[in-house]
C-alpha cells in the first residue's frame, strides 16, 4: 500500500519541520500590539485575522503545487490560475471572510508569451468565480533556480467582529454537510502522479476521460455558496477539505465526528484500486467533499437547500461527543 509518505510527502516531517518558523512568526505578533492590524492571535485557522476597527482582515497564502507538472506535460495551462485562487479564497471563507482581493506570484525558468496568456485566462475566470480583484503581483524569471514555474498568491478577504467562524460554537449533536468537490483539486499530486502517470500514461483513459483531464480538473470555488449560507443560517464551524483530508476537520474543535462520506468514485477509485488504502486515501484526498458546512441540527434543511442551488451538497453525519473522526460506512478511524 502505497502512501503519501512514500510518494515524498511526509506531511508529519514538514510539520516538526515548520515548528520552529511559526514559533519565530508567532513572536513577531507583539511588533503590532496595540497598532491597527495587529494579529487576532487565537482566532484564525485557515486564515490569518488582522485587527482593523469594527472589521478583522483576512489573510492567506496558497500555491497550485504539483499540478503545474501535469500542465507542462500536456501544455494546458488555462486552468491551473483558477486552482491558485480557489486554494486562496476558500481559505477565506472558513473564518467567515468574503475574499475580497489576490496578488499572484510566478516564478518561471524562462517568459514565454503564450503560456503567460493561458495562464492569465484562469486567473481571470477565477477571480470571476470568486468576485475579487486581481490588484498586484510578481513574476520572477530565475533560470538558476527554477525548473519550469510554480504559480501561487496571497488573498485578503473582510469579516466583521462577532461574525467569525471560529468552531468554538460546535456542539455534540450538530449537523455536518459537505459540498462536493470538482474531483482531486490541488492536493495529494504528488502521489496520483506516481501512482498513477507511470503505470498508465497521462493520455489513460479511464470512465471517459483521460487520466490527466482528471488531474488537471479545477479546483471548485465555493464563494458564492458559502456567503449565501453565512447570510441565511447560523453557521459554527467550515473546513475547507484540502491537504489532510477529513483531517483538516480537526482544525475546528476538539469533538468528533460521525460521518458517512460518498461513494469512493472517479480518480479516488482509480488511486484506491492501484493501491491506496481507504484510511491513507481519506487523509489525503478530498474524497468527494471539498467544503463542510457545520451547523444546528434545526437550520440543516435549509442549508442544503441553500447549498444545493448551487453544487450538490448532502449531509455527511453529526460533530460526536468523543475525539476522532470515524468514516462510519467505511470503517475508518481517523
Amino acid at each position: 500500500m502505497l502512501t503519501y509518505a512514500q510518494a515524498g510527502v511526509d506531511e508529519e516531517k514538514t510539520s516538526r519541520a515548520l515548528r520552529s518558523i511559526i514559533s519565530l512568526a508567532r513572536a513577531t505578533f507583539g511588533f503590532r500590539k496595540g497598532k491597527i492590524g495587529e494579529p487576532a492571535e487565537d482566532l484564525g485557522h485557515y486564515s490569518a485575522l488582522l485587527d482593523f476597527g469594527s472589521l478583522y482582515l483576512a489573510m492567506t497564502t496558497d500555491g497550485v503545487g504539483t499540478k503545474v507538472l501535469v500542465a507542462e506535460a500536456v501544455e494546458k495551462f488555462d486552468t491551473i490560475g483558477i486552482d491558485m485562487i480557489a486554494m486562496n479564497v476558500n481559505d477565506l471563507l472558513c473564518v467567515g471572510a468574503e475574499p475580497v482581493a489576490l496578488v499572484d506570484y510566478l516564478a518561471v525558468r524562462e517568459p514565454d508569451e503564450g503560456v503567460f496568456a493561458e495562464i492569465g485566462k484562469g486567473l481571470y475566470e477565477g477571480a470571476r468565480q470568486a468576485g475579487i480583484a486581481i490588484v498586484g503581483g510578481e513574476t520572477a524569471v530565475m533560470p538558476d533556480l527554477i525548473n519550469g514555474f510554480d504559480l501561487a498568491g496571497t488573498a485578503v478577504g473582510v469579516v466583521e467582529k462577532g461574525k467569525v467562524i471560529t468552531g468554538e460554537r460546535i456542539r455534540p449533536g450538530d449537523a455536518v454537510i459537505g459540498i462536493s468537490s470538482s474531483g482531486i483539486h490541488s492536493n495529494g499530486l504528488t502521489l496520483a502522479r506516481k501512482l498513477l502517470v507511470p503505470k498508465y500514461g497521462l493520455d489513460y483513459e479511464y470512465e471517459g476521460r483521460k487520466l490527466w483531464e482528471w488531474l488537471l480538473e479545477p479546483t471548485r470555488i465555493y464563494v458564492k455558496p458559502v456567503l449565501e449560507l453565512l447570510e441565511s443560517v447560523e453557521v459554527h464551524g467550515l473546513a475547507h477539505i484540502t491537504g489532510g483530508g477529513l483531517l483538516n476537520l480537526k482544525r475546528l474543535t476538539g469533538y468528533g465526528f460521525s460521518l458517512e462520506m460518498p461513494p469512493v468514485e472517479g480518480i479516488f477509485r482509480l488511486i484506491h484500486e492501484n493501491g491506496v488504502s481507504l484510511e491513507e486515501m481519506f487523509k489525503v484526498f478530498n474524497m468527494g467533499v471539498g467544503m463542510v458546512a457545520i451547523v444546528p441540527q434545526e437550520e440543516k434543511e435549509e442549508a442544503l437547500d441553500i447549498l444545493n442551488r448551487h453544487y450538490e451538497s448532502f449531509e455527511l453525519g453529526t460533530v460526536a461527543e468523543g475525539p476522532g473522526i470515524r468514516v462510519e460506512n467505511y470503517g475508518v478511524s481517523l
